[in-house]
């Protein structure tokens, strides 16, 4: 993973500094790798690779085409992410000048969507912290959620989370980055890299823009809540995460 950043990270940088062609190698290698992994970030790969070209002044229609198409594939195999990966689907299409495509796969996000809203799926607190527990665990039930579970070290969280997702459910995760056996940064990447489309809110004392923290809000995480934190704070970053998963 640390590869695929770096390699990432220097795909950028080649775009940066209008190296464009070395740029889309590097995309078009990314986006490969993730395909074979199942990494929805392939997609993304595909339309930056799409930019590179865009730049040169060459046809980009195949790479828009190739993220269609692999949007699609993550559409039919993974239910929790049909809608948003329909609507991405469509999107590139579009940009592919596949107008008539582009209409029946939007039509097709639709249909998903309202699938997605009506699902209850369980949310998962892991803190070591029973104070904090209790009251994430009483602004949930305020906030009308019921299926709560809870964690209180690292490892006892991937276990249960893995099981979740093995018994098919979509869990939220409510994740403190400060926990006694496993930080919190190394348990979001071992379960992203169990389930890359997973939500998970981070819970710290630190700033936003610490080191560990923007790293993990970069590997995969969708909110951050700073402690101490309200319960319309909290309904913000739950809000946040339930719109990311049908946008």
């Amino acid at each position: 993973m640390d590869k695929d950043i770096e390699k990432f990270d220097l795909a950028c940088t080649y775009l940066k500094n209008d190296q464009s062609i070395s740029a889309h190698n590097l995309f078009m290698s990314l986006a490969q790798d993730a395909m074979k992994k199942d990494d929805f970030k392939a997609g993304i790969y595909l339309i930056l690779a799409s930019e590179c070209k865009a730049r040169q002044d060459k046809d980009n229609k195949e790479e828009f085409d190739m993220a269609a198409r692999y949007y699609l594939m993550v559409a039919k195999k993974d239910k929790f992410s049909s809608s948003y990966a329909y609507q991405c689907a469509a999107r590139c299409f579009l940009k592919s000048g596949q107008i008539d495509r582009a209409m029946k796969v939007s039509d097709e996000a639709k249909k998903h969507m309202s699938v997605i809203i009506e699902e209850k799926r369980p949310i998962v607190i892991v803190d070591d912290s029973p104070a904090i527990t209790l009251r994430l665990k009483s602004y949930l039930e305020q906030l009308g959620y019921g299926d709560i579970k809870t964690a209180n070290n690292g490892n006892s969280a991937i276990k249960l989370v893995t099981k979740l997702i093995n018994d098919s459910q979509n869990p939220l995760i409510l994740l403190d980055m400060q926990l006694p056996n496993l930080t919190g940064d190394a348990v979001a990447k071992k379960l992203l890299e169990k389930k890359p489309d997973l939500s998970i809110i981070l819970i710290t004392a630190d700033e936003k823009n610490n080191p560990r923290v923007r790293n993990t809000i970069g590997f995969g995480s969708v909110a951050f809540i700073q402690k101490p934190f309200t319960i319309n704070e909290l309904k913000n970053a739950l809000d946040i995460t339930e719109q990311s998963r049908i946008r």
